[in-house]
């Protein structure tokens, strides 16, 4: 578009701000378009990131336990007999059969992903306990296995009592999971 302005001097300004007008439009379409090849890059590098295997704290693996059974004094007569004194010797292994869940419920929480465990644990010992660990087995709909997830519960219970935990945030768990059922694995002397 030519608008005549040759006669008047201002020529030269006129196509400047043409030539302006233009570099503006290719810079916003060339970083509008940068912007969506890193937001592409974003997405392809965060779902390979989600494949792979690394060793994470909700991996499928068995959960072992570095915490005794119940921790108690070594009796008397082993000690007196000078014969090791072996774990499974000790009355402290007994002594987790008289702690029980004797109900136990779960539902998800945190937009579904997060597994979130109601029990009810009943002590039946002359003596509290505390720093009680419980592993909770997920499963399908038809049973088979998905994933165990282990929480250390800190609160102590007190001697033939029983302690309500309702809504314990375990980990989380997979969307296939349907049935959950937890078990006791330790607990200490308190």
């Amino acid at each position: 578009m030519h608008a005549g302005f040759d006669r008047i001097g201002l020529g030269r300004f006129a196509g400047t701000g043409e030539r302006l007008a233009r570099a503006v439009t290719i810079a916003s379409v060339s970083f509008g378009r940068s912007l969506l090849w890193l937001l592409a890059i974003i997405i392809v590098g965060c779902g390979v990131w989600m494949l792979l295997p690394l060793s994470r704290g909700n991996s499928a693996e068995p959960v072992t336990s570095d915490v005794a059974a119940i921790e108690t004094a070594p009796s008397g007569n082993a000690a007196a007999a000078g014969s090791p004194v072996t774990e499974a010797q000790t009355p402290a292994m007994a002594e987790l059969g008289r702690i029980r869940i004797s109900s136990q419920t779960w539902r998800r929480g945190g937009l579904g992903s997060k597994a979130l465990v109601t029990f009810t644990l009943r002590n039946d010992n002359d003596y509290a306990v505390k720093d009680v660990e419980i592993v909770c087995a997920f499963a399908r709909r038809d049973g088979s296995h998905l994933t165990d997830r282990s929480r250390v519960l800190a609160d102590p219970v007190s001697m033939k009592s029983r302690k309500t935990f309702a809504r314990i945030p375990v980990g989380f768990v997979n969307v296939n999971a349907d049935q959950a059922k937890c078990s006791l694995v330790a607990a200490r002397r308190a």
